[in-house]
């Protein structure tokens, strides 16, 4: 009898990339690949690559852990997955880092960007609707581990610093600034106040090439000498900061490694966050058939390019294994040491002090053992990497172990509707907080309820209503 020409591996979920049906969809093997196919009975078969390493694709689902919740739904189960967004009772995970946009607009028009910032754009939220927002996350999550000051360009708010303190006053263990770095390069004294927010505070800035042809074609702009204002700025105030790398396949994936490196080599770069396109809001000169690129293949792009992380060095995020992987390393001034490949795969999600382990060096075996434990004391319990491997790592320690060695290499892959998985999105941990006060996946938000989007999902809704 003749054969398919691939292996038949999964069935989930997904939904047609032009009507945003739901649709079935095959997962399957063909010539070392992994492929989503979906059939829409209106507009017709879409093969999308979802992975370029079958190995890995498997291994992620050694990483899946109970699910942890919020302390309360907002929306209830109605229309099914994705179309209850808010968060409904058939999520699958808290909001590990929730967006609170405070402003449409933006000091730039970037060709690419998923919430279609610019400066004509939309207005300030006021402090009220900010309070709000803010209430609403903490009402799902009591002590929120992460909330991201975003917009459009946040820096702009004429009450950035209010907002600040607003989110402050609440139990927020640590706050981010999604930031395109214009005001930091430029205005000295703003940095300098931004220390003051210090510890617990974290600069998230745009970085994603160092050619200005690169950055013109993903910003408008060359923002080359914004860029290295801004490190010098945040460098000087010991100012911990993530660069962010928005990833466009053949434009500057071959910078993978020299931005690790440049990372590595600055004080106050604490790591780096590669993520690929997620096709969503403006899209300028960009097509998802040739200019997609997978985790996986970013991964490879990791370990080829760096020349400092292994194999086993990065590995898929607990919480959501199929969006998100991430490494380690411990930093010192003339020195990078990858930790994350020396922790023994079998108990990455048990946490058992006497095995996590099985680097034989008893120097190494010790600055492992104090990063991945509470204290000193023998009766601690030790943090395994299920604690660890989510966005930040949750380091306090005495000693010279501390937020300012540990260095972070995280890929984070939005799903869009080209390769949606409604299996997958059920586990997303990075969630927009809505002005109606629902917490919405990343996800579904740019696709479904950002902004006029919504209207389309009320007709979605209505037809799943008519055929019950």
């Amino acid at each position: 009898m003749p054969n398919r020409p691939y292996t038949y591996y999964d069935l989930t979920l997904s939904i047609c990339s032009v009507c945003l049906r739901k649709v079935e969809a095959k997962i399957i093997f063909e010539n070392g690949n992994v492929y989503m196919v979906k059939t829409c009975m209106k507009h017709g078969r879409e093969k999308v690559l979802i992975s370029n390493d079958i190995e890995y694709y498997k291994w992620c689902r050694d990483f899946i852990k109970p699910s942890e919740m919020p302390h309360q739904w907002n929306t209830p189960i109605k229309y099914g997955c994705p179309y209850d967004c808010g968060l409904c009772p058939d999520h699958e995970q808290h909001s590990c880092l929730t967006l609170l946009e405070i402003t449409e607009r933006c000091n730039l028009k970037c060709p690419i960007c998923y919430a279609e910032s610019s400066p004509h754009k939309g207005t300030y939220r006021s402090m009220e609707e900010i309070e709000f927002m803010l209430d609403a996350i903490v009402a799902n999550e009591k002590e929120p581990d992460i909330i991201q000051i975003s917009g459009g360009e946040p820096t702009i708010h004429p009450h950035f610093f209010d907002i600040l303190d607003l989110v402050k006053t609440r139990p927020v263990k640590h706050i981010m600034v999604n930031t395109n770095g214009l005001r930091i390069a430029n205005d000295k004294e703003f940095v300098k106040r931004l220390a003051t927010y210090l510890p617990g505070f974290e600069i998230y800035l745009q970085f994603d090439s160092f050619n200005g042809d690169a950055l013109k074609e993903l910003r408008g702009v060359d923002l080359t000498h914004i860029r290295r204002k801004a490190i010098e700025h945040l460098n000087e105030y010991n100012i911990s900061t993530t660069l962010v790398v928005t990833l466009k396949k053949g434009l500057n994936d071959h910078e993978v490694g020299d931005i690790i490196r440049f990372g590595t080599k600055q004080k106050c770069v604490r790591g780096v966050t590669l993520q690929p396109i997620q096709s969503a809001g403006r899209l300028e000169d960009f097509n998802p058939e040739t200019d997609r690129l997978t985790l996986s293949e970013v991964r490879k792009m990791i370990i080829e390019q760096s020349q400092i992380f292994g194999e086993k060095d990065i590995v898929p995020v607990p919480c959501h294994p199929d969006s998100l992987a991430m490494g380690y390393a411990f930093k010192q001034e003339e020195s990078i040491t990858p930790l994350t490949g020396m922790i023994d795969p079998a108990i990455l999600l048990e946490g058992d002090r006497n095995t996590i382990v099985f680097e034989q060096d008893e120097n190494i075996r010790q600055m492992i053992f104090k990063l991945f434990s509470l204290n000193h004391s023998p009766d601690s319990s030790a943090l395994s990497l299920k604690d660890l491997l989510c966005c930040l790592p949750k380091v306090n320690l005495p000693g010279y172990i501390g937020y300012d060695n540990v260095f972070r290499v995280i890929i984070m892959q939005f799903q869009d509707a080209h390769n949606f998985d409604i299996r997958s999105v059920k586990k997303s941990c990075v969630h927009i907080a809505h002005p109606d006060g629902r917490i919405i996946p990343f996800d579904t938000y740019n696709l479904f309820y950002r902004d006029v989007l919504e209207k389309e999902l009320i007709k979605i809704r209505e037809e799943i209503l008519v055929t019950r």
